[in-house]
Parts: C-alpha cells; sequence; structure tokens
C-alpha cells in the first residue's frame, strides 16, 4: 500500500498488490481480470473483484498502461468508397488517435466493402491477434455476427458504429437511435408538405444495413399513421453511391409527375440533388436527408434540401475510443456521455 499526499494529508492508495494478496491470487490474476481476458475462472474474477470493492482501488490507469509495455491497439472498420460522412468520420478517427498517442492508446483505420458481408466478415477476421478493441460499421449478415462473436471470445472488445448488430456479442452501439430518425425524418416531411397529397419515395443504401431499415421502418410507420394522403413508393437500393443513386432519384421523378417528398435512409445525397435541379422540380418536392457534410450543408442553405438529420462524427470517434478504452480497462461507461443525439438542421440554423 503506498502513500500520497492529498491536501497535505498522507493518504494511503491500494495498489495491485493489494488485491492480489486480498483475493489470494496472483498479480497476474488480477491483471487478467482487469483487463477482461480469458482463461480465469468465474469464481476467482468474482473473488478478484469482491477485493477491489473492499480496498476501494482504483487504478492508475495510465500508470497500468506503461506498465504493460506495449500500448493499446484500436482497430476502426469504415466502408471503402466516396461516402462524405464516412470520410468525416475517419477524419474524426484521426485526429481522436493523435490526441490519444500521450494516453498509450492507438487508433488504425480499415477499410472494407461493407455492403459486401463475405468481405467484411474476411476482413474482420483477419485482423491481428493481439488487437486491443475493434469499432465496426457493421453489414447485418450471418457471416459478420460470426466474425465479431469470434473476435468477442478472444477476450477482445467490440463496439458497433453507425449501423448496429443487437443479436451479437457485441459490447456497445455507437450511434444515433435509427428508428427514431426515421420517424422524425417522416414527421418533418407531413409538416412540410402540408396538406398536400402525392407520393413519396425511400432510397436506402441497403437493408442488410440495420440502420437503414430501422430508419424506413420509423418513418414509414409514421407516414401510414399520420399522414394517410401520403402514398409511399417501395424502397429503393442505391449502395450509398452517388451515381446509383442518381439513377434511382432520376428513375423516380420520370415515373411519377405526382412525386412530393423523398426520404434519402442514407448517403448518395448528391445524387438526389442532381437528379432534382435536373429535373427542375427541386423546389416542388420535399427532400429529407441525412448528415452534415459540406455538399449537404450547401443545398440546404440552396433550399434543395429542405430539412437534414445529422449525427456528430467528432462526438461518435471520441465516443467509441473512450468506450473501447473504458471496456478494455474494466471501468464504467457513462451513458448521457456517449448517447449520440440526432441534430436537425433547416436552412435557418445550419452551423
Amino acid at each position: 500500500m503506498l502513500l500520497h499526499h492529498a491536501g497535505g494529508t498522507l493518504v494511503a492508495k491500494t495498489t495491485l498488490q493489494d488485491v492480489a494478496r486480498e483475493a489470494g491470487v496472483s498479480l497476474a490474476t488480477v491483471d487478467r481480470v482487469l483487463n477482461g481476458r480469458t482463461g480465469v475462472h468465474v469464481r476467482t474474477i468474482e473473488r478478484v473483484q469482491a477485493a477491489i470493492e473492499r480496498l476501494n482501488y482504483q487504478p492508475d490507469r495510465l500508470a497500468s498502461r506503461l506498465a504493460r509495455g506495449r500500448d493499446y491497439r484500436f482497430e476502426i472498420v469504415l466502408p471503402t468508397g466516396a461516402n462524405e460522412f464516412m470520410r468525416m468520420l475517419e477524419a474524426e478517427f484521426r485526429s481522436t488517435a493523435d490526441r490519444y498517442v500521450q494516453e498509450r492508446v492507438r487508433l488504425a483505420v480499415t477499410h472494407v466493402d461493407v455492403f459486401d458481408g463475405e468481405a467484411l466478415a474476411a476482413a474482420l477476421e483477419r485482423l491481428p491477434a493481439d488487437i486491443d478493441g475493434v469499432a465496426v460499421v457493421a453489414l447485418d449478415h450471418p457471416a459478420v455476427s460470426e466474425a465479431v462473436n469470434g473476435i468477442v471470445e478472444r477476450g477482445v472488445p467490440v463496439v458497433t458504429l453507425v449501423s448496429d448488430l443487437p443479436g451479437t456479442k457485441r459490447a456497445h452501439f455507437v450511434g444515433i437511435d435509427n428508428y427514431a430518425a426515421g420517424r422524425t425524418a417522416a414527421t418533418l416531411l407531413g409538416r412540410f408538405l402540408g396538406h398536400r397529397s402525392g407520393k413519396v419515395g425511400l432510397i436506402a443504401g441497403s437493408l442488410s444495413l440495420r440502420d437503414h431499415i430501422e430508419r424506413q421502418y420509423g418513418f414509414e410507420q409514421v407516414i401510414a399513421r399520420e399522414y394517410p394522403d401520403l402514398m409511399l413508393l417501395p424502397l429503393r437500393e442505391g449502395r450509398d453511391d452517388d451515381a446509383q443513386v442518381h439513377d434511382v432519384g432520376r428513375a423516380l421523378l420520370a415515373e411519377h409527375g405526382d412525386l412530393v417528398g423523398i426520404y434519402n435512409v442514407g448517403a448518395g445525397t448528391p445524387g438526389i440533388v442532381a437528379a432534382l435541379e435536373e429535373s427542375g422540380r427541386a423546389r416542388e418536392i420535399v427532400f429529407i436527408a441525412h448528415e452534415l457534410t459540406p455538399f449537404n450543408r450547401r443545398h440546404l442553405v440552396r433550399g434543395t434540401i429542405d430539412a437534414i438529420l445529422n449525427q456528430d462524427p467528432g462526438h461518435m470517434a471520441r465516443s467509441a475510443a473512450r468506450t473501447l478504452l473504458a471496456l478494455r480497462e474494466a471501468v464504467p461507461i457513462v451513458p448521457g456521455q456517449e448517447r449520440i443525439r440526432i441534430d436537425i438542421f433547416v436552412r435557418d440554423n445550419v452551423p
């Protein structure tokens, strides 16, 4: 037990050796329990945790990292492609990584085609065996779920980003309530349209992405209940690709002269903007999109986009890093701090 000064008074500070002695186990066993590693009997874990509570042990986490002899290594798995929001999220992770170097934590970014379940699963399975945590934009695919569970079973915490996999052993989800986002989009579109009737188009990246499914479900529920004069068209997929989404948007406009609204569930908004402006109907069709990217911001101000639902990529990157570190060091996650809000922007309040 060490002594340190607190307001001029010497105060006893509990050490790992004290915990090991109290629990009747080795120092290595205490370290395994604190770091969530496998291979420790459940009763031993309970004994160590009880000793920690009795002694009110507060670990010096930076000192513990120094004692490990190497930094924590977290892998961030993001989509390939030109998705502007994902590029913003990557930039925020790189900025977060710069700040965490002094904390003995390193973040590395890996790019994968997240629309290809087999490719994403293979990339997860190829991650180094000695990593300390993974954050991944996940596809709802059996092979991806199996890969995530395999990583967790090795004692490595996994958090999902943007799109969740709640049926897996992942530890935490970093993202907005996507069901609520879809409901909010429907309310905004219905209010903007007032008493107009007509058809509404939905465009998603993929219905294998849970965030897109949840947004679609929330949107459809509110439109069906609150706005019976609006007819929802079957959802069309564009893989969050600007060119593909442009083709989808152009087809919607050509096929439905009575189209009054569009909700883009995912990315690819530049494609819809181009289709609307080419048609000359941009001012008569209410368009709700996601994410306040530089492009979306510009066209929100111009009036082609009527409202944007946003999730802050900086908050998400910092939250994912804090959460992985908390999971790795077995300290509580602060729910209020890690809750990602749904921001609503119109042209009058855009930052």
